[in-house]
């Protein structure tokens, strides 16, 4: 039994699971901290030293290599408090309502600990039980203490005399190394894509190898959209002797955060193929990775270690869950969203938790505020928005920047700077009015610059205000990245609730019609591909023409993919799958009457769309 649950708690945003181990992982729940925000993290680290009575000694930025220090020092005070809260499990009685009688009861009805629980339960022989609490005590574990660096923040970073610091200083590689000096035996999670300089660091440190045993002490979890990314990302590190324990799969627009759209590529197929090239994929990355050892003349395996497949976004019903792990083979599942409404795990403050609890589908939305360029999953008039559109009506748009983790442009300024900085739209709107473009065109540019927040602040409002640790003077504006998942769900839930929902226990979703993960995911993508079609009117290039070509064919291809897949959804309803089959339908229909029309813009001289 490597993990008590099969699901995972994903990371989300910089706050909102920043403390979740500490609430989770003693009940043998695996999640996944940021490691985006280290001023954040410096917070929470004193926040914890005081509440469970342990020294602190701050870490200022003015101090040598802060960054990794402060991520250490945390991740270090978090494992400690894990280990201590789930020993207090372990060691306590099995009676009803004690904690390790929760333990227990939150198992999957179908995990072989949960058998050997209700074995224990049902046993007539006091020795006979005691012996059973003895053996599920020894098995018992922990859930993962796992950390997230998002590959594409990356900024180099000055020292107080304004003169740049080595690569390894940079804020993805002091990340890293703040996870690789701690004491955690966990996994860290690359999101977003290659990053050569993030990756190469890794072979710096010992705990990323396997030990003569086969036993890697840091384990490594690739967040993927595609099995070609995979493989690409995969072999970078086994060129390195270094194993990738875990391809995580996440749906590229039915997620939290940012959205990373595929080229049309739908969640189905992409899993469907993860299925038949497992076994190649693990036996790949075996071969070169211990080519790579033997150079080392480090250990070599016989066998590959341990590759799980693991999948997230969107899930929201016990037979979702069951359909993946068992059609598709998976190890796991990821569930992301739902847990925003459940306070025992995430940090969410109750201006927002209200109106997160009463979001239906048209308050959640697909946005441009992401300073990165990349669609960022929004609620509407979360606070971090409201006060956006505040300092835009006084006329001073834009953040005063504060922390800076997402600076990247230098179109005016030769140190990067934020596009969500008063310092960039003051200058590119600027820029704008010395166009003298007419008014429509002009109302457009502008709206495209006032649109971006300061999310990297924001984003960490929520686990301030809710551990009431405002400082004087400091003003919070709380953003939030739900996925559109959320709609469906409305009731703000305990731990013990959320997981039996997942398992099947009990319902959790309100009255609003919920489609398939699948046709929802399939839905995003046809308005995505709509939206990039008008946005390369009337006259796409070569490269947006080809792009736009693949993006229609990889969504028919998996339209054609899903009607052969929903029929065997055994456990669902005739009438669900009926029912998707036919929304299904409906979203081939509306391509194709788009494309249809728009024929001038595919092949300005022919009727059929070049595919």
């Amino acid at each position: 039994m490597n993990n008590a649950h099969t699901f995972h708690i994903p990371v989300m945003g910089t706050s909102f699971s920043i403390d979740t181990p500490i609430k989770v992982a003693h009940y043998g729940i695996s999640s996944v901290i940021s490691l985006v925000d280290d001023t954040l993290i410096e917070d929470m680290r004193k926040f914890y030293c005081e509440k469970y009575d342990q020294p602190y000694e701050a870490i200022t930025k003015y101090d040598e290599d802060f960054r990794a220090r402060r991520i250490q020092s945390y991740l270090n005070l978090v494992d400690h408090i894990v280990k201590l809260k789930f020993e207090a499990v372990r060691s306590s009685c099995f009676e009803m309502g004690s904690e390790i009688t929760k333990y227990f009861e939150m198992l999957s009805n179908n995990s072989p600990l949960k058998k050997l629980y209700k074995e224990m339960l049902a046993t007539s022989s006091s020795d006979h039980r005691q012996e059973l609490q003895a053996r599920l005590r020894s098995l018992m574990k922990p859930g993962s203490i796992d950390v997230n660096i998002m590959t594409k923040l990356d900024r180099s970073n000055f020292s107080p005399q304004r003169q740049e610091l080595a690569a390894e200083f940079s804020d993805a590689l002091s990340a890293l190394r703040g996870y690789a000096t701690s004491s955690l035996e966990s996994a860290i999670v690359f999101s977003a894509g290659i990053n050569r300089r993030l990756y190469s660091y890794v072979e710096q440190f010992e705990d990323f190898y396997a030990d003569a045993r086969g036993k890697i002490k840091k384990k490594i979890i690739l967040k993927v959209s595609d099995y070609r990314s995979s493989l690409i990302q995969g072999r970078f590190f086994a060129k390195k002797g270094i194993w990738i324990s875990e391809f995580r799969i996440e749906s590229g627009l039915n997620c939290g955060g940012h959205a990373f759209a595929s080229d049309g590529f739908l969640m189905g197929p992409i899993l469907e193929e993860f299925k038949n090239k497992r076994e190649e994929l693990k036996a790949t990355l075996h071969q070169v990775c211990s080519k790579a050892l033997k150079g080392k003349e480090r250990p070599t395996f016989d066998e590959p270690h341990d590759l799980l497949i693991t999948a997230q976004g969107g899930i929201g019903t016990a037979l979702e869950d069951n359909f993946l792990l068992n059609y598709y083979d998976l190890d796991g599942t990821g569930w992301a969203s739902p847990f925003l409404l459940c306070p025992e795990v995430t940090n969410v403050e109750l201006e927002t938790l209200d109106k997160l609890s009463k979001a239906g589908e048209k308050d959640l939305y697909l946005s441009g505020v992401s300073p990165l360029g990349v669609p960022f999953n929004n609620l509407r008039d979360n606070s971090s928005e409201l006060e956006r559109d505040r300092r835009i009506e006084q006329g001073r748009p834009g953040s005063a920047c504060p922390k800076g983790h997402l600076v990247s442009n230098t179109e005016f300024t030769e140190k990067p700077i934020c596009t969500a900085s008063r310092q960039y739209q003051k200058l590119k709107l600027e820029q704008i009015d010395a166009l003298h473009l007419d008014d429509e065109t002009r109302k457009l540019k502008i709206k495209a610059v006032t649109d971006k927040s300061c999310i990297c602040h924001d984003l960490g409002a929520a686990a301030l205000l809710k551990n009431d640790i405002v400082r004087k003077g400091m003003k919070l504006f709380s953003a939030i990245c739900p996925g559109p998942n959320i709609a469906y769900f409305s009731k703000v839930a305990s731990l013990e609730e959320m997981i039996g929902h997942i398992y099947g226990r009990l319902n959790l979703l309100n009255s609003t019609y919920r489609p398939n993960m699948f046709v929802k995911e399939l839905r995003m993508y046809v308005d995505y591909f709509i939206k990039e079609v008008e946005n390369a009117a009337p006259k796409p290039t070569d490269k947006q023409l080809a792009y736009l070509n693949e993006f229609h064919q990889n969504m028919l291809d998996g339209i054609n993919y899903y009607r052969e897949l929903f029929p065997k959804m055994v456990d669902e309803t005739k009438e669900y799958r009926d029912r998707s089959l036919k929304e299904i339908q409906a979203c081939l229909e509306r391509i194709e009457s788009f494309v249809a029309a728009h024929q001038k813009i595919f092949n300005p001289s022919s009727d059929v769309i070049s595919v």
